[in-house]
C-alpha cells in the first residue's frame, strides 16, 4: 500500500560537509565558507565556485521507500539559453549508490573569463525524488547534492520519519585543493576524487576545493584552521602554475605562511601536502595554461616557456620540489605530523599515456576514479589502518607517504 508523503524538517545538524549553514526565506543553505570569508572572495569566478555542493550531503536516518527534496539550485553556464544536463542527486547507504534523482537545472550563474558577468538568469525550483529505497527497517543515508551547483534545500519529504543520522564515529577529514579535487569532469558528486577515497575508506569528507582557486589564498588558510578535523590534505600547485599567479620566491613564504596558519587552530593534526598530479603542458614549461588556437576543442597548452622556469617562474616539478623541501625542513623542526604525497604517485606520467586527460589539463570520469581509489588506499589508509582507532593510527602515520611512482 503506497504510503502519503509528510513534510520533514530540515534540521541542521543532517547537513555534513559545510563550513556554515544559512537560513533563508525559504530555506537552509549550505556555504564551505563563512561568510567573513565570502566576504573576502577576490573574483566573481570564485564567488560561483566557492559556493557549489562539493562534498555536501544530508545524512539521514530513515525506513522510508520514497524520499523527495526540493531544491533551489543554481548553476556556472556560458549563458542563459544552451540547454544543460540535469544535476545528478544520489543516496548512499555505506559506499554503494543506491538511488539517484535527476533535476533539471535551475538558474544559471553567467560566466565565461571572456564575459565575466556574474549575473544571475533564474530559473525553475526542482525536484529530486528517489523511491524504492524502504526494506522495513531504518537504515543511515547520505544524499549528495551535486558538485557543480549551489543548493538551497527547500523541503524535504517522505513517506516514514527521517531524523539526522548519528555523527560518524570516524576519520573527519578536511581536503582542500583545485578544480581537480572539487571534481571537475567527474559525471556525479560520487564520481568526484574525495567523496570516491571517503566512501572507500569509510571516512567523513568536508571537501574545501574551489575551481580555479587553489591560491593560498589566507582566508582559506584560516578557514581551515577554524574547521574541526582529524586530518587535513592540501593539494596545491596546479592552480598557481596554470594561472601564472607566483613566482618561486613568493610561493615558497606563502605556502610556509599557509601551513602556519592552519597550525596555529590544528597544533597536532596530521597535515598532508600533496603535489600536482601529471599535466604535460607545464611539466618543465611556466604557466600560464591557455587554449590551443590551432584546435576547436578543449586543450590546453602551455604560454611559458622551460626559460621562464629558469628565470623564476613555476613549473609542476619546481612545486613538487619546492613542497617536498619545506616538508622535509618543517618536520626537521619538529613538525613530525607533517607529511608529503607525491601527485605523481596518484597520476602519472604512464598513467597519462593509458588513461590521457581529455582536455590536456583536468582528469575525466576514469581518472577521477583512479585517484580516488588510489588516496583512498595510499594516505587515507595510512591513518585508518583495520583494526585501530583513529588517535592510534594517527600517531603511526608514515613520515613520507609517496615519493614517486615507479
Amino acid at each position: 500500500m503506497t504510503r502519503p508523503l509528510r513534510s520533514v524538517r530540515i534540521e541542521r545538524s543532517m547537513i555534513r560537509g559545510a563550513v556554515e549553514v544559512e537560513e533563508t526565506e525559504r530555506g537552509l543553505v549550505p556555504h564551505r565558507l563563512a561568510e567573513w570569508a565570502r566576504r573576502q572572495v577576490p573574483d566573481r569566478f570564485m564567488v560561483q565556485t566557492s559556493a557549489e555542493s562539493a562534498g555536501v550531503r544530508l545524512a539521514l536516518r530513515t525506513a522510508a521507500d520514497v524520499v523527495e527534496l526540493d531544491v533551489r539550485a543554481r548553476r556556472l553556464a556560458a549563458d542563459a539559453v544552451t540547454p544543460l544536463p540535469p544535476s545528478a542527486y544520489e543516496i548512499t547507504e555505506g559506499a554503494q549508490v543506491v538511488a539517484s534523482a535527476a533535476v533539471p537545472v535551475g538558474s544559471r550563474y553567467l560566466f565565461t573569463f571572456e564575459r565575466p558577468s556574474g549575473e544571475i538568469a533564474p530559473g525553475p525550483d526542482g525536484t529530486a525524488r528517489f523511491t524504492g529505497l524502504g526494506t522495513g527497517a531504518e537504515r543511515d543515508l547520505e544524499l549528495w547534492l551535486p558538485y557543480h551547483d549551489q543548493v538551497e534545500l527547500l523541503d524535504l519529504r517522505a513517506d516514514a520519519p527521517i531524523t539526522p543520522a548519528p555523527e560518524p564515529a570516524g576519520l573527519r577529514w578536511l581536503h582542500h585543493g583545485s578544480s581537480i579535487s572539487h571534481g571537475y569532469r567527474a559525471e556525479t558528486t560520487t564520481g568526484t576524487w574525495p567523496v570516491v577515497a571517503a566512501l572507500r575508506a569509510g571516512v567523513s569528507l568536508t571537501n574545501l576545493s574551489f575551481s580555479g582557486n587553489a591560491m593560498l589564498d589566507p582566508f582559506t588558510a584560516r578557514t581551515i584552521r577554524d574547521s574541526p578535523a582529524d586530518l587535513i590534505s592540501l593539494k596545491i600547485g596546479i592552480n598557481l602554475v596554470s594561472g601564472d599567479v607566483m613566482r618561486l620566491r613568493v610561493f615558497r613564504p606563502a605556502l610556509e605562511g599557509f601551513l602556519d596558519t592552519i597550525r596555529d587552530g590544528h597544533p597536532d593534526t596530521p597535515v598532508v601536502l600533496v603535489s600536482p598530479i601529471w599535466c604535460a603542458p607545464v611539466e618543465t614549461s611556466a604557466g600560464p595554461t591557455v587554449q590551443d588556437p590551432d584546435r576547436v576543442e578543449e586543450w590546453s597548452i602551455a604560454a611559458g616557456s622551460e626559460d621562464d622556469v629558469e628565470a623564476g617562474k613555476l613549473s609542476l616539478r619546481v612545486v613538487r620540489a619546492a613542497t617536498a623541501a619545506i616538508v622535509d625542513r618543517r618536520r626537521d623542526l619538529g613538525d613530525h605530523r607533517l607529511h608529503y604525497q607525491d601527485g605523481l604517485s596518484l597520476y602519472g606520467e604512464r598513467d597519462a599515456a593509458a588513461m590521457p586527460l581529455p582536455d590536456n589539463l583536468h582528469p575525466g570520469p576514469d581518472v577521477q576514479r583512479l585517484i580516488g581509489e588510489r588516496f583512498a588506499e595510499q594516505v587515507l589508509a595510512a591513518f585508518t589502518p583495520r583494526g585501530e582507532t583513529p588517535g592510534a593510527a594517527l600517531a603511526g602515520a608514515p613520515r613520507i607517504l609517496q615519493r614517486s611512482r615507479p
